[in-house]
């Protein structure tokens, strides 16, 4: 028996360990080996079951290759010849089982499916008391006949202790060692190895060797560090220290959750070879890469370009020279072309939203095929750097949660650039120097007029003389200076639109970025966030199945 004994410490019971398996699997999903999860749900209803069968009940199987005499051992430890024993192999087809103690036991052998049982009545001075043992001796785990061999896998599958009995002739049989000791590296507390049949090697010193060469093995298999118990079924040698062994697993009451325990501990850890140690961070120069990426497909440039002229046709409209002003509205609404900004009714009291609302886009132009290809260039590159270091399950995942559909993307961004404001509150510069440009333009209207009509009054050859502000006529200081101030009030408000035209440019471009930032978030990021949710998740609920 094991040197060592398990723990359970911090309180995580069975059930939970086996929850967190269960769940694990879930968020996994088909990032994970089909066959390994196949298994581990398996393993977490085995878990249930068995639980739900608890009582005070430990089976403990006999378990040997052909001719090892563990149906000798079982009749040894039994008391009474149960066991079929014969010279022709193989003999025990089915497992059979004797029970000790009056408690009920027939649901769980049941549930182990064997059907050859038998009570054992103990007769004083027997030696360390066995109550609760439920012993099964196995088909051989090597036999010619395949059937015995599923008998003998399947209630290994299922056993609480493992007694694994071997002679001095297959002690280091490779299928012993490779196919059962070597996968129960978390199993350590519930196994017996024995070395039977000892009266065929000659001294004691010859025994030890051989006991020692097999503990050895075994824990070269990584099964644990044994002290090998030697028996002879013949001579009865060692059947009492075999007994004791055993006893001393009965009465600990606890085999069947160390055992259940170490299953999900190696379930747990195969399970987590296919997840990565942590999750990648996605870097700044990615997300301003995909943003520039999204902003050229989704032609930000066409609409901060329109953006800006119109906020200088508009103040121009509203603060330049009057006389002039009427060119303006025969230049078309750059917003308007695209269908978007002002959503006033047009002339047939169509508005651009009522259009949008038909043809479900704006007027912005498809992107070119090199935008599409800046887009496909900068997601490969979040789903790359998401990625790195991820086993290649969780890679793919990644990467196709950062590949989203082309018209989805298409659409999103262009219903972003719709519903983003392009227009922003008049600034105060335009009503003020309008009503400077209308007083101006009135003043020299006025001084064109007056001197038209001392024209015409002068041509009749009536004694009429213009009023002076200095040496200047009056009229004609109101038409030179309306013009000539108008003129430069009109050239002040070319530089102001300037101006204010790359502020709007600058706030509606940080609008759209936030807008366009959203539908990365939503169509790339989130996808991929979620993946690695996923992972981070599994990762941490196998490392706690595991502890």
């Amino acid at each position: 028996m094991s040197r060592t004994r398990w723990d359970a410490g911090r309180g995580e019971t069975l059930t939970w360990r086996a929850d967190q398996l269960g769940e694990a699997l879930e968020h996994g999903g088909q990032e994970l080996d089909s066959d390994k999860v196949a298994r581990a749900k398996a393993l977490v209803d085995r878990v249930r079951e068995r639980w739900a069968l608890k009582g005070g009940r430990t089976v403990v199987a006999l378990a040997g290759a052909t001719g090892s005499g563990k149906s000798s051992l079982f009749n040894a430890l039994v008391g009474e010849p149960v066991a079929v024993i014969g010279a022709r192999r193989p003999t025990t087809g089915r497992a059979s089982a004797a029970v000790w103690g009056a408690e009920e036991s027939d649901r769980l052998l049941d549930w182990l499916g064997i059907g050859t049982r038998h009570q054992v009545v103990e007769q004083d001075g027997a030696g360390v008391p066995l109550e609760g043992l439920v012993l099964v001796d196995l088909p051989d785990f090597d036999s010619r006949e395949v059937s015995h061999r599923a008998e003998a896998d399947r209630v290994l599958e299922r056993a609480d202790v493992f007694v694994w009995v071997t002679d001095p002739q297959k002690y280091a049989d490779a299928r012993l060692h490779e196919d059962y000791l070597a996968p129960l590296q978390d199993h350590e507390t519930v196994m017996v190895v024995v070395l039977n049949q000892i009266d065929r090697l000659t001294g004691e010193r010859a025994i030890q060797e051989v006991k020692d060469d097999l503990g050895r093995l075994v824990a070269a298999d990584g099964a644990g560090d044994f002290e090998v118990i030697g028996t002879s079924a013949r001579t009865g040698t060692g059947a009492a220290e075999l007994r004791g062994a055993i006893g001393a697993v009965v009465a600990s009451r606890n085999a069947a959750e160390e055992r259940l325990v170490g299953d999900l501990r190696g379930t747990s850890r195969e399970l987590r070879q296919d997840v990565g140690e942590d999750e990648p961070k996605m870097g700044k120069v990615i997300d301003r890469e995909l943003l520039d990426a999204l902003k050229q497909a989704a032609g930000i440039p066409v609409v901060l370009d329109a953006v800006r002229r119109d906020y200088r046709r508009q103040a121009i409209g509203r603060a330049g020279w009057p006389f002039t002003r009427w060119m303006r509205g025969l230049r078309p609404d750059p917003l308007k072309r695209l269908r978007l900004g002002d959503d006033r009714a047009g002339t047939f009291g169509v508005a651009p939203s009522d259009v949008r609302a038909v043809l479900g886009r704006s007027s912005l132009p498809a992107p070119s095929p090199a935008a599409r290809s800046g887009v496909q260039l900068a997601t490969r590159r979040v789903g790359e750097e998401a990625g790195e270091g991820l086993p290649g399950r969780w890679r793919e995942a990644v990467a196709q949660g950062a590949t989203p559909r082309d018209t989805a993307l298409a659409d999103a961004l262009d219903q972003a650039v719709m519903g983003t404001p392009l227009r922003a509150r008049n600034p105060i510069w335009w009503p003020v120097l309008g009503a400077l440009q209308l007083l101006l333009a009135l003043c020299a209207v006025a001084g064109l007029l007056w001197l038209a009509v001392l024209a015409v009054l002068g041509w009749a050859q009536l004694p009429v003389e213009a009023p002076l502000w200095g040496r200047v006529p009056i009229p004609l200081l109101l038409l030179v200076g309306g013009l000539g101030l108008g003129l430069l009030l009109g050239a002040l408000a070319r530089v102001l639109a300037g101006v204010g035209s790359r502020r709007r440019r600058a706030l509606v471009e940080g609008r759209l970025d936030k807008a366009v930032g959203a539908v990365a978030q939503e169509h790339v990021r989130a996808p991929v966030e979620a993946v690695l949710a996923r992972h981070r998740q599994t990762r941490s609920q196998l490392d706690a199945a595991g502890r």
